[in-house]
């Protein structure tokens, strides 16, 4: 089971987060998010997948985002059509190949952008509430390689309460999916049981439940809740 943790916004809260050894970190990339992350991260582990967070951003800046900050996964949260996505995967595999290429005859430069050596990982966001037509999903299922739920409200995520789970109970596909939306220390119990249902939950996403201010995370908590539902899980 994956723990991302989104939302990461200053250095030092950053690496204190990092310390915990997520398999995700999310950084949001939505000038209208108060969790709008502008600056430098901080070298992170290895093991620990740089994510941006985009809401219909143009793919051009995407890419150079991706570059820049040498992420490792893209979560798409807004409106992003299949369309939209296979050409993002297209221009995302023609940086990576030239950046291979280039690498080849530059061994001695180090490039100040570069593009991951690996595939980017896509994950698409759908908002869900009391009720969800899984069609929807049927066609994005060739073009990326997660959904992740989240509480459909005002926010374009971080809205800090949970949507009614069992809407997933008919969800018909294999694709594994993130779980999000406000998920806090008070639903370790109903998140221990979900994870024990036979649906393909690849990790959780936690962001506001975790916050004194937004963008700051609590430390404690995140180690409270990683060791009472992923590590026992896992166990």
């Amino acid at each position: 089971m994956k723990l991302k943790v989104c939302g990461m916004k200053h250095g030092e809260n950053i690496q204190e987060v990092a310390a915990l050894q997520p398999d995700y970190m999310g950084f949001i990339f939505y000038e209208q998010s108060k969790r709008n992350f502008e600056g430098i991260i901080p070298e992170l582990p290895k093991s620990i997948k740089k994510t941006g967070v985009f809401v219909n951003e143009y793919p051009e800046i995407l890419i150079s985002l991706v570059e820049e900050y040498q992420l490792d996964a893209v979560q798409l949260h807004g409106d992003e059509s299949v369309a939209y996505i296979t050409e993002l995967q297209f221009q995302l595999a023609e940086r990576r190949a030239l950046f291979i290429e280039e690498n080849k005859h530059q061994k001695k430069k180090k490039n100040k952008h570069k593009i991951s050596n690996e595939k980017v990982e896509i994950i698409k966001v759908f908002g869900v509430k009391d009720t969800f037509d899984f069609e929807v999903l049927r066609s994005y299922l060739e073009v990326v390689d997660f959904f992740l739920f989240d509480t459909k409200g005002k926010e374009r995520g971080g809205n800090g309460f949970p949507f009614d789970w069992s809407v997933l109970e008919s969800y018909p596909f294999e694709k594994p999916f993130f779980l999000s939306g406000g998920i806090g220390l008070e639903a370790v119990e109903e998140v221990q049981k979900i994870l024990h249902s036979k649906l393909p939950i690849y990790g959780l996403d936690v962001n506001s439940k975790f916050e004194s201010t937004p963008g700051v995370k609590n430390i404690e908590a995140l180690k409270k809740f990683k060791n009472n539902v992923i590590t026992d899980f896992v166990k």
